[in-house]
């Protein structure tokens, strides 16, 4: 029998998602383990497989269309032998498991609803509904909570060079679509000159927040408000390191960055300062059996936090070509969620843009994230009490106070700058 292609939760905090293209054709062959569509979600693209084998008889949710819940039917898979009737059939059977897509055509943009709500359900909508007045059609392109302003790429290349807010544009294109022409008509709307004070002073430019953005926003605001964090700032001599790391990148296939070795050094402090390796529950504080240490990866369009998983048992070089991996497909969003999700501590290295010292926010529900700045050579004073000259990275953990104490996070800080001053003791 038919069988109803749903959206699938690929997070424990994703709530739905963005088709981000289908792979499929409707009536292309599909079988088990086929690669269906692509699902975008706030944090990354991710690929929805087929779980039975049979034809694409239907794509109920177009790709591009407005953020669906979880669950929500997006396409029908027909078995063998059946026909176009069964679509029809298997949507009424499912009943109640169809609604998710009519609550979210109902949200949904007026230009959007065609896309999320399938002939068959939208026919059985009831009469009220489809009684209810119309929105104007300057809403028809509105962006939705979690969701994305629809505009051809062309469109926002132009109304970017023409200082257009799309915000206020009304698409005439499929589904609402904003298209070069609904620009073109924004921009001869405009007022035919500025005032005085402003001639010739660009116009400002508002971009619509992305999933990403929105998500970043919501879980460090939450983080900042809800988790007490203290901070720890220490001045880690890298001398012994930097001189370490030349020998070892001499004729070494793999390229060594300092941030391979503090990456290891946080995975090792972890081990010697289990307390730390923690996050926070409203029943219990969970103890973590493994190191994993996220990295902070910016990318264009927010931060992102792939894990090197058992870092205090791989070798440098196993983590260097492993954060490059992560790294470069992080920034084209095809993480998958397992490689983001979790983690023992985050480490956040700003030394490569010259930030002397910093204070990250901890990325829940972590205990601790490690800030790291630029190694730079500062005057010191050494055990002798003669002036030198030394190359010194300063380093500061926030760390939630529900979990960590205050002396418990010396501890492990002063176990990282052991390993960093003594950096024989990473590579064993």
């Amino acid at each position: 029998m038919a069988h109803l292609i749903k959206l699938p939760s690929v997070a424990a905090d994703t709530s739905g998602g963005t088709l981000h293209q289908w792979l499929k054709k409707e009536g292309d062959v599909v079988a088990v383990g086929d690669a269906l569509a692509e699902i975008e979600t706030e944090k990354a693209i991710v690929e929805i497989n087929a779980e039975q084998a049979g034809v694409l008889g239907r794509i109920v949710v177009q790709a591009g269309a407005a953020s669906v819940p979880v669950n929500t039917v997006i396409g029908v898979l027909l078995a063998q032998g059946e026909d176009a009737s069964a679509i029809d059939r298997a949507l009424a059977e499912a009943g109640a498991a169809v609604q998710p897509a009519a609550a979210a055509a109902a949200s949904a943009p007026a230009g959007n609803a065609a896309a999320a709500c399938p002939p068959a359900n939208c026919a059985a909508a009831p009469a009220s509904a489809a009684a209810a007045p119309k929105a104007p059609a300057a809403a028809s392109n509105a962006p939705v909570p979690g969701g994305r302003l629809f505009a051809s790429p062309l469109a926002r290349r132009l109304a970017a060079q023409w200082h257009v807010d799309l915000l206020g544009v009304t698409g005439t294109g499929p589904h609402g679509r904003i298209v070069r022409r609904d620009v073109e008509a924004a921009r001869d709307r405009a007022p035919a000159a500025a005032p005085a004070a402003l001639a010739g002073r660009p116009a400002a430019r508002r971009v619509p927040h992305t999933g990403m953005r929105r998500a970043i926003a919501r879980r460090l605001t939450e983080s900042k408000q809800n988790v007490p964090h203290f901070y720890l700032t220490v001045d880690c001599r890298m001398d012994a390191l930097l001189a370490l790391r030349a020998q070892a990148n001499q004729g070494g296939a793999v390229k060594l960055s300092v941030n391979d070795f503090i990456v290891r050094a946080a995975a090792l402090a972890l081990r010697e300062v289990p307390e730390v390796n923690a996050s926070w529950h409203e029943d219990a504080v969970e103890y973590h059996a493994g190191a994993d240490i996220s990295v902070a990866v910016a990318t264009d369009g927010g931060l992102v936090t792939p894990i090197v998983r058992d870092a205090d048992v791989k070798s440098l070089s196993a983590i260097a070509g492993e954060i490059v991996e992560l790294a470069g497909r992080a920034k084209i969003n095809r993480l998958k969620p397992e490689e983001f999700t979790g983690g023992s501590l985050t480490v956040s290295n700003l030394g490569m843009y010259g930030i002397s010292q910093f204070a990250a926010i901890i990325n829940p529900p972590q205990a601790a994230i490690l800030a790291v700045g630029a190694a730079e050579k500062r005057p010191v004073v050494d055990s002798d009490g003669q002036l030198a000259a030394a190359t010194v990275m300063t380093v500061t953990l926030s760390a939630d106070h529900r979990v960590v104490d205050g002396a418990v996070g010396a501890r492990w800080l002063a176990a990282f700058r052991t390993l960093i001053e003594n950096p024989v003791r990473i590579l064993l």
